[in-house]
């Protein structure tokens, strides 16, 4: 790869000799969202963006094979952002995040999750739309033990939206969200969930792409800063037993080529056009193949039970928390929009994305009608009552969402062929090592009882 500079590089350039600079962090992520980064030093940054940087994928969970290791990183020149906590006033350290490039064909690797984002919103706009996104990760704050390990004891007792000195977080939220502005974030509020030790914050709408590079940021800021105060953050669903679980709702809408809500209807009763609750219909639809990729952790299907806040029921509603999607309350047209509620902030946000996108495109499509709205609180239906309105629920573990994925050709499509088997093979190995194991809580209920 050789390429001139855009004018986006060159600003770029100038901002690194402008901020002292004097390495960037070549960032990107493996299949399962874990964050891989390549350090260079800041004098390389022209190679980088001209010719690219080599790294090892063999050494990548879920990339290539030993024999077809040679893999480079592209920088994509907007991402670039100064991490607050490596910037002292005298020197510094970026970031880029990058596409992944297979050196063999020159074209993007198939297993990048990045690049798996951008086939979905290309199958978008060939259908004439752009996808908007905002996600709303929740996230726990921990103390730290004598030799620096998380531990699960929180650091207040504060519950939804508390204030000091109930929320001892406020400081710790407060950096974070001065961080997370100084990387370019816009920050539309923060606040105590409902548990003790758990927080939110939210960013402002944007395009899908930018939304996922801004979610695997987000987690990276939020645990450094924290561990600034000596505390563990942790994005773990469930971390607490028999409390409210961390999730990640998902805000979504598409907009048309020339500027318009694809979602908004003013003549309909819920504002909803068409196309919204066609897309709405095929996320429902594929709600269970979803569900391994954007709730992947045997530790997923701890939250999404019963009496916790947590959607488990196939359904949507324009009103209450309790079904799987929801349709927020919109002051203008443009802000009309879904909310899918069960995915959470283990996932790796672009394939959960990709899932969602296809899902909701494939219900377009094929022109899937949708059902009416579940105004009542389904937390309170019992199994009959459930069936008279059609309800299903999504899969109760990991080993049930996999299967679900293994029956669901539009989301084995969604991740496309490479990142599909590899997602599968470490998800069973991850689930089969749970099954296999004996818990604490196995231990006291019968070991001295049989």
């Amino acid at each position: 790869m050789t390429s001139e500079l855009s004018a986006d590089t060159q600003d770029v350039l100038e901002e690194i000799e402008e901020k002292n600079v004097d390495f960037l962090r070549l960032q990107f992520t493996d299949i399962l969202g874990t964050i891989k980064n390549v350090s260079v030093p800041a004098d390389q940054a022209e190679k980088a963006f001209t010719e690219g940087i080599y790294f090892d994928g063999s050494s990548i969970n879920g990339f290539v094979r030993i024999q077809e290791s040679d893999m480079r990183l592209d920088p994509d020149p907007e991402t670039f952002s100064v991490l607050p906590w490596r910037n002292d006033g005298e020197s510094a350290a970026a970031r880029l995040i990058c596409d992944v490039i297979d050196t063999s064909t020159g074209e993007p690797f198939a297993g990048d999750p990045r690049g798996v984002l951008k086939r979905a919103i290309q199958r978008a706009e060939e259908m004439g739309y752009t996808v908007n996104a905002a996600p709303e990760p929740e996230f726990f704050l921990f103390e730290e033990d004598e030799d620096g390990r998380a531990t699960t004891d929180t650091n207040d007792a504060g519950g939804y939206f508390d204030l000091a000195p109930k929320d001892l977080a406020q400081d710790v939220r407060r950096d974070i969200i001065f961080g997370l502005e100084e990387m370019g974030f816009d920050i539309e509020a923060s606040h105590h969930e409902v548990a003790q030790g758990q927080h939110e914050i939210n960013f402002t709408y944007d395009d899908a792409l930018s939304t996922a590079d801004n979610v695997a940021t987000f987690r990276a800021v939020v645990r450094a800063i924290a561990a600034e105060h000596d505390l563990h953050a942790t994005f773990m669903p469930k971390p607490i037993p028999k409390i409210n679980g961390s999730g990640m709702h998902t805000h979504m809408s598409l907009f048309t080529e020339d500027g318009e809500n694809a979602f908004h209807d003013e003549d309909d009763e819920f504002d909803l056009s068409d196309t919204a609750k066609s897309y709405l219909a095929g996320i429902l639809e594929h709600a269970p193949a979803i569900a391994a990729v954007s709730n992947p952790t045997v530790n997923s299907y701890k939250r999404l039970v019963p009496g916790y806040e947590a959607p488990v029921y196939v359904a949507w509603s324009d009103r209450n928390r309790s079904a799987l999607i929801r349709k927020p309350a919109a002051r203008v047209p443009a802000a009309s929009r879904i909310e899918a509620r069960f995915p959470d902030p283990s996932c790796n946000p672009y394939l959960a994305f990709a899932a969602l996108i296809h899902a909701g495109l494939d219900g377009i499509e094929n022109d899937l009608d949708c059902d009416d709205p579940v105004r009542e609180n389904i937390y309170e239906f019992d199994e009959a009552k459930r069936e008279e309105y059609g309800i299903t629920t999504l899969p109760s573990n990991l080993g049930e969402a996999i299967d679900a994925l293994e029956a669901d050709e539009v989301i084995q499509d969604a991740l496309g062929e490479h990142v599909y088997e590899n997602f599968v093979e470490a998800k069973t190995q991850e689930y089969d090592e749970f099954r296999v194991d004996v818990s604490d809580w196995e231990l006291d209920r019968y070991l001295e009882k049989f």
